[in-house]
Parts: C-alpha cells; structure tokens; sequence
C-alpha cells in the first residue's frame, strides 16, 4: 500500500510519501468458520525517515507498513534503534548514501526476522520497500537507492548516472503510472492476453507505449521547486480519485516532503504536526 516517491532532480533530491497504513484484520464471519478481512486504515503514521547523525540522507518507505504479529511497529518508530544500531558500528559520522542504505537495508531485515514469521519456499510475502536518497561528501549530484526487505535486500542504484534525473515511485502506483507513462502495468498484459503476444512481443508492445504516451518531461531541466510540486501532485491525485474508488484505498493523509541538497542536508519542505482540539 501507499505511494512513495524518490526524485533525483538537478538541484537536489525530493522525498514524498502519504501517511496511510493500512492493517488487515481477521474477524468471525457471519456464517460458521467463516473469516472475513477487514481493512483498517491510519491516516497519521510517517514514511518520511531520517536521523540526526546523517543529514544528508533520508528515506522514504512504502508497502508492508508495519512490522509485527501482535506488537506492531512502523518503519518510522524504529528510527531511533537504527541510529543505535549505526552508532554501535562507530558510524556516528557522515557515510556515503550507498552505505546508509546498505546499513538500513541490515537492519530491517533483522527487524523482519525477529518480528515476522519464518519465510517459507514457495510462498511469496509482500515486502517492506524502502528509497533511500541523500548526497555524498564533494558529489555534485545526488544518488537514490532502492531495497525491499525481506525478498531484495541489497540496494540497488537508480538513475545512477551523474547526468541522469527523474522520478522513481512505487506502491500503489497505477495512477501516478497513467499520469507519467499513458498507462500503468495490466495494460500490457491484458493486450498480451486478448491478442496471444508472446512475452517478447509483449516487452515489445511496453516500450513502443513507454515512447509514444509518456509525458514529455524535461526531468533534466526541472528546479528543485517544480520537483516539490510534481511529487506533490503525484500523491494528491492518487488519494483524490482513490476516495471515489471501490476498493483499497491504500494512499491517504497527509503528505510529508522534504527535500535533500548539496548544501543544506536534509530540509523538511511539509511535515504533519501533532494538534489538540480545533
């Protein structure tokens, strides 16, 4: 569930995501040994991560939401032990990106161990997806780094190239998909099954879409600002056509950015805040 988003822009990197978590909750049905799952969502949870010995990285996280079998625990309330854990390792200096999330990546996957049920071959589980984006020490650009825990813990590198800029999002991405590309991942697929393509055909039919629907974009060219606003959106579209959907509606809230250049770090552009009463 949810939608997170990386952008690696030219002036510097944004990091977006909503504050839905989305909890599946087994109950009695109506008829004998009868089990109903029931959705129950929470509109105030942050998967907008950062800490205060590495300012200039962050992370944002998105699809399995919390951790846990009876006690559960957001990405985000284990921040603090993370710090601990870098700390441990005498890493309480400025790391390079790559190490912050392979470091990250370590940690989670020991969370999922000692929280979640033993995996079993052949039955997938879901993961725990997370972008990691800051800046190197003397780098002139940023860097992003994806992982999920548990099934692909190493990060790998997006847009890895110095002269390479754009967007990388998951989670309930179909609309964002249909916003960036003309369409999202079942169109293929269902072309692939009405008209008997081969897979390679299929790959074929992908890619001719991918350059002739996409939004021309120039993702090179963008301030830091028109990243900001196009993140935003992004997430805003998908909870607002998301409300009028029967379905999951797996993307809510409130969205948190912050953004992460060369010389400020890591800076909160919009966070929620607790309140009292209005």
């Amino acid at each position: 569930m949810s939608l997170g988003i990386a952008f690696k822009g030219p002036e510097g990197i944004v990091l977006a995501a909503d504050s839905r978590v989305t909890l599946m909750t087994q109950l009695p049905g109506q008829l004998p040994g009868q089990i109903a799952i029931i959705p129950s969502t929470y509109d105030n949870a942050t998967k907008l991560l950062s800490i205060k010995s590495q300012t200039n990285i962050g992370a944002v996280t998105y699809g399995v939401g919390a951790l846990g079998q009876q006690d559960f625990r957001t990405a985000h309330s284990l921040m603090p032990e993370f710090e601990d854990y870098l700390a441990s390792k005498g890493l309480t200096s400025r790391i390079t990106v790559q190490d912050f999330a392979q470091n990250l990546s370590d940690f989670f996957v020991s969370q999922w161990n000692s929280r979640m049920p033993p995996l079993v071959a052949g039955i997938p589980v879901p993961d725990m997806t997370f972008f990691v984006g800051g800046y190197d020490d003397n780098s002139p650009y940023g860097r992003v780094f994806e992982f999920q825990v548990p099934n692909h813990p190493i990060p790998v590198e997006r847009l890895p190239g110095q002269g390479e800029f754009g967007l990388t999002w998951g989670g309930q991405r179909e609309y964002a998909d249909r916003l960036l590309r003309g369409f999202d991942d079942n169109l293929p697929v269902f072309a692939q099954q009405h008209l008997h393509l081969s897979d390679q055909q299929r790959d074929a039919l992908t890619q001719h879409l991918k350059n002739l629907t996409s939004s021309p974009i120039p993702y090179q060219f963008l301030p830091l600002q028109d990243c900001v606003n196009l993140s935003i959106f992004l997430i805003q579209s998908t909870i607002k056509i998301q409300s009028l959907l029967i379905g999951v509606r797996g993307v809510g809230g409130a969205i948190d950015v912050a953004t992460i250049t060369r010389t400020e770090g890591f800076k909160p552009i919009q966070l929620k805040h607790i309140i009292g009463e209005e």
